[in-house]
């Protein structure tokens, strides 16, 4: 007779991979190994991919059709070397000197990829393939910042994300660097795109983007990059070193060659910058310089309270850092880090602070929803009190006081400051005017809009004397070497060379100049000599008040405001 034994029934804690019937179905309860699928099952709520692509899609159109161009050094920088490598012509500044070799070639070369096929297809058009490489820039912006918006939405939930989506989508900060070429806007790409990764749990795939747009994009950004970075080595070191380590040599080792082919020399750009403006090799403040609390009100323009707001997300974390430590944290901090170390260096300029500008609307959005937890009893957190009703209130009404000041702000740049883009486009109803046209451009020289807006027949862009006594960009010199010249009139100093400024000013076929209610007559006041053939309304921002010539406030902004007239001028034929 066998024994019978009598098993004991398992509890699902005895057994957690269990398969029975009693453990899988029977029970309400769940063991651990289900535990983790819930929490997955949460993290996977949030946004689609369409909402967020879309709406920053739609805004970086727009910017990429009516962005201004804010600075002269994305002109003569960026645009012009592309203009050279597409169209052999163009104005070379003393950093791409083969002597000095503090820009990379790289960088230029990646937006090449689109305007060498867009140059082939408006083969007669050289203004339409600006705008496509603008529409490249603000695809891979809507690309990166969508990623971010998604990555908060299933980490920190939808309202959160949704508040950081207008907030990128139309502050005129995030508007205007989007669709500028600029290494440092490349670097806001790789801040957005390493932050949404960081917060997706992709540590290894969020350290290489860091590292490329350190690299390919701006060296100096590698302070806005560094606390993702180090808490995802932290989380993965081995993974993550690996795959940073392995980006940095490759795109580092590309950075190099190409600077041979071009350069003619072996040398690295990214260090000669480095050098440069760190080292003690160069001497920045040169180019102007200004106080400590620059970036706070050029913060405020463009971004308004929403800057503000950004400011105080260390203030709230006593409150919140249950909700937001560590991870966004970790993906606000380089904001205050960036702040105070650019705040910190005599030479600032706006685009200094394009990498942290998605970062601003992070945090901001932050402060924002957490408006209701800053009023809550700690005790009884989930009672209804007034005070959290009217903080919940005021959420879309301080999102909206945002959203509008910003529509404000850059409505009044795109109106105010547009002329120099469209007046060069008039060129194209002159060609009666003859092969060999000389444009001439005296103090206006820093807007000129890029070699993209000047026709064919033109034969070349000339600066004449107004009293500017800096260096100016002169054209690339095929006899001299191209991009490996290393002409004797540019220097690391700033000093005006003899060579920039055209002396016969009868050689002068067109003349730009800005007409301003100042004591002195401009040049194109001789009627006998010149005739007007377009003039366009130019903000004049000396006479103008502060508030009305920064921000669109309805009938006022036409009233309170001084415009002056941006002119193309042509010589009368004796």
């Amino acid at each position: 007779m066998a024994l019978q034994t009598r098993q004991r029934r398992p509890y699902i804690s005895d057994s957690p991979e269990s398969s029975s019937p009693i453990s899988s179905s029977s029970s309400t309860s769940y063991s651990k190994n289900e535990k983790p699928k819930k929490v997955d099952d949460k993290n996977k709520e949030g946004f689609s991919w369409f909402l967020p692509l879309f709406a920053l899609g739609m805004l970086r159109y727009m910017s990429a059709t009516s962005n201004i161009i804010h600075d002269c050094d994305e002109v003569f920088n960026y645009w012009e070397p592309l203009h050279y490598l597409l169209y052999n012509s163009g104005f070379q500044t003393w950093e791409y000197s083969s002597q000095f070799a503090l820009r990379s070639y790289l960088y230029i070369l990646f937006h090449e990829l689109v305007a060498r096929p867009a140059s082939w297809f408006f083969s007669d058009e050289k203004v339409m393939v600006f705008y496509a490489v603008r529409l490249f820039l603000g695809l891979i912006s809507a690309i990166t910042e969508a990623v971010l918006v998604v990555a908060l939405s299933r980490k920190y939930g939808k309202r959160l994300a949704s508040y950081a989506l207008a907030m990128l989508c139309l502050t005129s900060g995030c508007f205007f660097a989007s669709t500028s070429l600029l290494p440092s806007s490349f670097s806001m790409y790789a801040v957005s795109l390493s932050s949404g990764l960081f917060l997706l749990d992709k540590p290894a795939t969020a350290a290489s983007v860091a590292a490329t747009g350190v690299i390919l994009g701006w060296p100096f950004s590698i302070l806005a990059v560094l606390p993702v970075t180090c808490y995802c080595l932290k989380r993965r070191f081995r993974r993550v070193f690996v795959s940073a380590a392995a980006t940095s040599v490759v795109v580092f080792a590309l950075s190099v060659y190409t600077d041979y082919i071009y350069y003619q020399k072996w040398t690295s750009s990214v260090l000669n910058l480095l050098v440069y403006n760190v080292v003690g090799g160069g001497e920045s403040h040169l180019y102007g310089t200004e106080g400590p609390l620059y970036y706070l009100r050029n913060g405020f323009n463009n971004f308004n309270f929403c800057f503000v707001l950004a400011l105080l997300f260390l203030g709230i974390l006593p409150i919140t850092r249950k909700k937001y430590t560590p991870d966004l944290l970790i993906v606000v901090s380089p904001m205050y880090i960036w702040l105070a170390f650019m705040s910190l260096q005599p030479h600032k300029e706006e685009r200094f602070l394009y990498p942290v500008y998605p970062l601003v609307c992070v945090a901001a959005a932050a402060v924002i929803e957490s408006f209701p937890d800053l009023f809550r009893d700690k005790y009884a957190p989930n009672e209804k009190s007034l005070t959290v009703m009217i903080a919940k209130i005021l959420r879309p009404l301080v999102l909206g006081l945002i959203l509008c000041a910003s529509h404000s702000r850059t409505f009044s740049l795109i109106n105010g400051y547009s002329a120099p883009l469209e007046i060069y486009k008039h060129f194209e109803h002159h060609e009666d005017a003859g092969t060999g046209s000389v444009v001439c451009v005296g103090s206006e020289w820093h807007r000129f809009p890029s070699s993209f807006f000047v026709p064919d027949y033109v034969g070349e862009v000339r600066w004449i004397d107004d009293g500017f006594r800096g260096l100016l960009p002169l054209p690339f010199n095929a006899t001299l070497g191209g991009t490996a010249a290393a002409p004797p009139y540019f220097n690391n100093k700033n000093k005006a060379s003899d060579k920039q400024y055209l002396r016969d000013l009868e050689a002068c076929t067109f003349l730009i100049e800005l007409q301003l209610q100042r004591p002195y007559a401009p040049r194109g006041s001789d009627l006998s000599t010149w005739e007007v053939v377009a003039a366009l309304p130019y903000l004049d921002r000396e006479l103008s008040p502060a508030l009305y010539r920064s921000f669109f406030i309805p009938n006022l902004w036409q009233q309170k405001n001084v415009f002056g007239l941006y002119k193309l001028l042509k010589r009368i034929p004796k």
